[in-house]
């Protein structure tokens, strides 16, 4: 087994770890602080080639596949977990539909925008349909040659500020997902709002709004995929998003761990320093090894999707164990500091707040329990 990165890979991981010192850990708790969605870094991203890595050389991007992607998520959320959201959605969730289900022209058209520092969201979660995506009640019909968008969604990460959204809708709701088409909406259509702005726990410069759609007019053309489709759409792009999430969680929990082993060193109680007593390096010594499995662990997932495979139940694995082994190296790391990680001078305090996510979106760690064990038992 062969777990070295290629060169390419290499130099962008450098590159990316350059620029994320330069121009993202500075800015991270100000951002944090402020809400401020940084539209400037984005563009810097794009300016450098991180916003193409995903897609293909004909589109402007690099073509660097699902492991050089989980590589940058990694590496941007361990300097801010709001801009890995950010990117995440843009790169992935948001366009995972149009570049695994779209046609040529919707590609043409969306993917240099991502390329060149777009923003995208994915409008599918709605009050009563969060796990249980089959009964979303936004609803389309067709008038004169276009389809007609009714309803409202919820809790939608870039949702302020995305140039478009990739949204979810049903026929007849007593369809079920049958019934369930995906359609590209471009801001600015008439009928088409951004609503209430979420004042969340963290992740702050990522926007958390309602998109509201009142007799939304949209082109046939903004159809993505067949009608009835948008139930796989949507699944298909949840499970490849997760490896993402488990990307974020790694690169949070990698910052947490750097934070407290430099506390630790630095930090002198009983005439020593911390990093001396056996309770404080067995603690590092769990973080270590709980770190090294989660990235392990989502790197394999990725890979296994770059080279063809169906990678169901690793993304749900990779999802569940990155994101609470973040959530157990947050807490340690919040130990070491004592009443310095409860404060926000510390940005430990941070990424406790920041990591708290990436157990509940793209599915609850519950609900990736549940899609692992069907694909070990083979029930549905």
């Amino acid at each position: 087994m062969d777990f070295s990165l290629t060169q390419d890979q290499e130099m962008f991981r450098d590159m990316l770890r350059g620029f994320v010192s330069k121009e993202i850990e500075p800015y991270a708790q100000e951002w944090d602080e402020t809400n401020e969605f940084p539209y400037e870094t984005l563009r810097k991203m794009a300016e450098v080639g991180i916003c193409g890595v995903r897609f293909p050389e004909e589109y402007g991007g690099s073509d660097g596949g699902e492991l050089s992607f989980v590589i940058a998520v990694e590496g941007i959320s361990r300097g801010s977990a709001g801009l890995g959201a950010i990117y995440f959605v843009n790169l992935g969730l948001a366009m995972h539909p149009i570049t695994m289900f779209g046609n040529a022209a919707q590609k043409g058209e969306y993917i240099p925008k991502i390329v060149n520092g777009g923003v995208a969201c994915f409008g599918l979660t709605e009050a009563s349909a969060g796990s249980d995506v089959a009964v979303l009640t936004t609803g389309y019909k067709k008038k004169d040659g276009h389809y007609v968008l009714n309803g409202t969604k919820i809790f939608i990460t870039n949702g302020a500020e995305a140039d478009f959204a990739l949204v979810f809708a049903t026929r007849d709701k007593s369809q079920g997902h049958r019934g369930i088409s995906a359609f590209v909406v471009d801001r600015g259509t008439p009928g088409f709002e951004v609503g209430k702005h979420e004042k969340k726990m963290g992740i702050h410069p990522a926007s958390a709004t309602e998109l509201v759609f009142e007799e939304c007019e949209i082109p046939e053309s903004n159809l993505v995929g067949k009608e009835g489709d948008g139930f796989k759409v949507a699944m298909s792009s949840i499970d490849a998003s997760r490896v993402s999430v488990a990307a974020q969680a790694v690169g949070i929990a990698q910052a947490a761990f750097d934070a407290a082993v430099g506390y630790s060193k630095e930090r002198v109680q009983f005439g020593k320093e911390l990093a001396r007593m056996q309770a404080i390096q067995w603690m590092i010594a769990d973080m270590a090894t709980e770190l090294d499995a989660a990235r392990l662990v989502t790197y394999r997932a990725a890979w296994l999707a770059d080279n063809g495979h169906d990678c169901i139940k690793e993304s749900a694995m990779a999802k569940l164990f990155a994101s609470e082994t973040s959530h157990r190296i947050c807490h340690k790391a919040q130990q070491i500091f004592g009443g310095y990680g409860y404060v926000k001078e510390f940005p430990v305090e941070r990424y406790a707040r920041d990591q708290r996510i990436t157990e509940i979106y793209e599915g609850t760690s519950e609900m990736q329990r549940w899609t692992i064990a069907r694909q070990v038992l083979g029930v549905k």
